[in-house]
């Protein structure tokens, strides 16, 4: 098969994504993860339209990337400018980047009612444009916004508008979906057409998600002729989003055959959507295909027992190809297989006839009646195998604590924790005021421990859930919670279960302190 070109719009389109935020420091290390990808162009912003992104092309043109170009964004000249006096051209210009992306309008609805200019004055500031970039010696890609739409409103303009680009001297022309609302079988009726007027050798996709279908209509694509291809990762952008570049990448690549830059490093893909869910601040789409969490998690004790025997019976590839591993998840429906594959994590040597194994898989089961759910709470499992096999080392004992909540006219609510701990024979009372019941506890059980093990002042609380198990009971239901936390290198979630929010909360901050404790003891071991 061919060669693809990836195109990256994060930084640009996908920060126009409600709730998505990047700083200066942020976009500088998604660039080095994208170029470290093997992406081909990474769009950094729009400069001129904040000095955020200004500061961001001063700092990124000087880095030393391997195999991406960085691209500046901007729009054709203003009708009234000529090219050389237009400030968005020399804007982009100004940013040092060899690559250059405008976008112009390919539907006459926008040139007439949007610029309000003729429709011959449109194909003149496109092929203005385009050259001005090309002369002044860069790349000069051209976005073709609403062409789509553009080209079922009045077909031989919207081609039209793509040919001056090319008569500028455009290095691809790249066809958008600015609405997101082209179904992928009218989308490659266009783009054949579109190749068979033009006879360009690059030309481009870039779709928004609006109707749900953009990853579809951007592999459709590539298949019917285009080699380029724009979008996002992990599907961030304005509305419904973009075309998510975590799908659409290894599918290109692992199921069409197609080439590409970032072949050879496929295995980075998961942590490169994953750290730039991190830097947005936005919940990682664990249910994403390829890179979330539950790509290749298997829950059934059926389906466990498969994979171990075949992986290709339950898996359409191999989850280390993207970066990603394979998880069993430890549930009522988990056989004695699953429970010894965890175990032998910790005890190589265990066998499946074990009895302790049999006990730790009912024991699971009668955990998972009464509410406990150890999916997202794996630490917690592996507290329960240490105890099941004599492995477990108490960390502390708790000898008793006091919640004190306080309610003064309209002043905020006081919440204070008071706690007495022991570790061996020596014994620690301590108190600590939070934003509320949960947070204080929190506080005073680290102040608590901290003589004895200063490792925990690295140990942060990140998550924390509250799940009510029994809705119909009110407010004496039943609740599950779930902590995650990390040292800053490991995160793990624990989890428990109680009528009282405070104790169930306990139970799980209990479970995450001790696990965080013995990660660091057997760290140093």
């Amino acid at each position: 098969m061919g060669k693809v070109i990836f195109y990256d719009t994060t930084l640009r389109d996908g920060a126009q994504g409600e709730g998505v935020y990047f700083s200066v420091e942020d976009k500088i290390r998604i660039v080095k993860q994208l170029d470290q990808l093997g992406i081909n162009y990474i769009e950094g912003g729009w400069p001129g339209s904040n000095p955020k992104d200004l500061e961001f092309y001063r700092t990124a043109t000087s880095l030393n990337l391997k195999t991406a170009k960085l691209v500046a964004f901007g729009s054709t000249r203003r009708f009234q400018n000529r090219p050389e006096d237009d400030k968005t051209l020399n804007d982009l210009l100004a940013t040092g980047t060899k690559a250059v992306t405008i976008f112009g309008k390919s539907w006459d609805l926008h040139a007439l009612e949007v610029l309000k200019v003729s429709l011959a004055d449109n194909l003149q500031i496109i092929e203005d444009s385009i050259k001005y970039l090309h002369q002044n010696n860069r790349e000069a890609i051209y976005d073709a916004e609403h062409f789509f739409d553009g080209y079922k409103a009045n077909r031989d303009y919207a081609i039209e508008t793509v040919k001056a680009a090319i008569r500028g001297g455009a290095s691809t022309v790249v066809l958008c979906d600015t609405n997101g609302g082209t179904l992928p079988f009218e989308v490659i009726e266009i783009l054949e057409q579109v190749k068979k007027e033009l006879d360009f050798p690059n030309i481009g996709v870039h779709f928004h998600n609006d109707t749900g279908v953009a990853v579809a209509s951007s592999i459709m694509s590539v298949q019917a002729g285009a080699n380029h291809v724009q979008g996002t990762f992990n599907g961030y952008g304005e509305r419904c989003g973009n075309a998510n570049l975590s799908s659409i990448i290894p599918t290109l690549i692992l199921k069409l055959g197609y080439d590409s830059t970032v072949k050879n490093n496929l295995h980075l893909l998961t942590p490169t959507s994953r750290l730039i869910s991190e830097l947005t601040n936005l919940q990682h789409d664990e249910r994403q295909p390829y890179v979330g969490a539950s790509a290749f998690a298997h829950k059934a004790g059926t389906h466990h027992d498969a994979i171990l025997k075949n992986s290709n019976s339950l898996e359409h590839i191999r989850s280390e190809q993207v970066g990603n591993e394979r998880r069993f998840l430890l549930s009522d429906q988990a056989g004695r297989s699953t429970i010894l594959n965890k175990v032998k994590e910790i005890l190589p040597e265990a066998e499946k006839d074990d009895p302790k194994v049999g006990e730790l898989t009912a024991n699971l089961k009668d955990l998972e009646n009464l509410g406990y759910q150890f999916e997202a709470a794996e630490a917690s499992f592996d507290l329960l195998i240490k105890k099941a096999f004599g492995l477990y080392e108490k960390v502390f004992n708790l000898e008793g604590f006091r919640i004190i909540v306080e309610k003064r006219g309209d002043q905020p609510v006081l919440s204070e924790a008071t706690i007495k701990v022991s570790v061996g024979d020596e014994h620690e009372i301590t108190a600590a005021e939070g934003d509320g019941p949960v947070n204080a506890l929190d506080l005073a059980i680290r102040k608590a421990l901290q003589r004895f093990y200063p490792e925990i002042s690295e140990i942060n609380l990140i998550d924390y859930k509250v799940r009510v198990l029994d809705e119909n009971s009110g407010t004496a239901a039943k609740v599950r919670v779930l902590i995650e936390s990390t040292n800053g290198e490991t995160k793990w979630g624990t989890v428990g279960v109680s009528e009282n929010v405070i104790e169930a909360s306990w139970e799980a901050l209990v479970d995450s302190i001790e696990y965080g404790i013995l990660l660091q003891k057997e760290a140093d071991n």
